[in-house]
């Protein structure tokens, strides 16, 4: 008999809902389990993806769960986008302490009813969110995963494949540090077929030779460019979402950008910040270290302040009480 792939999404705002259909569209899920504070938006998005089923690949069991978190206990894999985008209009760290205070509500509840699988967390501050979640659970932080910079290293290859006119799949590059304008392009890795960027800047410097610092602006503000004509953020997130999902349920061992604990990384540890991961079956399996240079490693210890600044100042952190690390 088949595998039953169950993947649970808390929220069904933008992000959640557009999680939802992706999930269906790519035929990940076989049972999908959604939550909401709203009943009739809920219950509305339940109607529209059942109704919608005859297009999908395969048929998915949606189940409407409400409020009762303890349904999604048996899910492989659990999406958090609960949060308030509108609190985001000016800077991610808007939803600070609306979504943290959302955030307590659910996490004990999933983990004390049996949950086993991974969490992937999209709501923001992703990296304080994903901190929190650790904390207020002590749940295996390697099965809580932020989405973090898997979106803006996505928006960076965007912005690199439209200066040098190649396939955003065939570049590798990544944004790290925090889900937010701290994050940094990590210049020294970015790579085509293998080929160092700075190599083929120098034999093709009007192709190559991008101005860098346009470039990674584009990646860290590209969000706000979405948000300016439709208020929130949807498809791009939701697949970075999906995607980790993906690799999760199918034991991919993905390398990709992604929020994790640290536990030691370029000095850093006791909060999650997005580094290059090895997403699998069991979360994240492995932290990839890069040969930053030492201005890369600046900015990503600078990223790292301006987290562990958003996290002290909310009412959960205590940093006698943290859960250990694992």
């Amino acid at each position: 008999m088949a595998l039953i792939r169950k993947i649970g999404v808390i929220g069904q705002g933008h992000v959640g809902a557009h999680v939802a259909n992706s999930l269906l569209m790519q035929g990940v899920a076989d049972e999908l389990y959604l939550a909401d504070i709203n009943a009739q938006k809920l219950e509305s998005e339940c109607q529209d993806l059942t109704d919608s089923m005859s297009f999908y690949p395969h048929n998915c069991r949606v189940v409407n769960c409400g409020e009762k978190y303890e349904l999604l206990a048996g899910c492989d894999v659990v999406v958090n986008a609960a949060g308030d985008v509108a609190k985001a209009a000016g800077d991610r760290d808007g939803e600070l302490f609306v979504t943290a205070e959302i955030t307590r509500t659910w996490p004990r509840r999933l983990v004390d009813a049996g949950f086993g699988g991974v969490i992937v967390t999209i709501s923001n501050p992703c990296d304080v969110v994903a901190t929190e979640i650790w904390h207020l659970t002590g749940y295996d932080p390697r099965r809580i995963i932020g989405s973090g910079t898997a979106l803006d290293s996505a928006r960076l290859k965007n912005a690199i494949a439209r200066r040098v006119s190649l396939d955003q799949r065939s570049i590798c590059a990544y944004m790290l540090g925090e889900h937010g304008t701290s994050q940094f392009a990590a210049w020294s890795a970015v790579n085509f077929g293998g080929k160092p960027l700075a190599e083929l800047a120098a034999e093709q410097p009007n192709r190559f030779g991008f101005d860098l610092a346009q470039a990674e602006k584009d990646a860290r503000f590209g969000g706000y460019v979405t948000y300016a004509g439709k208020g929130c953020t949807e498809y791009a997130i939701a697949n970075a979402a999906v995607r980790l999902v993906r690799a999760v349920v199918s034991d991919e061992h993905l390398v990709t950008a992604c929020s994790t604990l640290l536990t030691g990384e370029y000095g850093e540890s006791g909060h999650y910040t997005s580094l290059p991961c090895v997403v699998g079956a069991a979360g994240v399996e492995e932290v990839v270290t890069l040969s930053l240079t030492e201005a890369e490693q600046a900015e990503l210890h600078a990223s790292c302040e301006h987290i562990k600044g958003n996290i002290a100042r909310l009412t959960w952190w205590d940093e006698e009480r943290r859960p250990s690390l694992r």
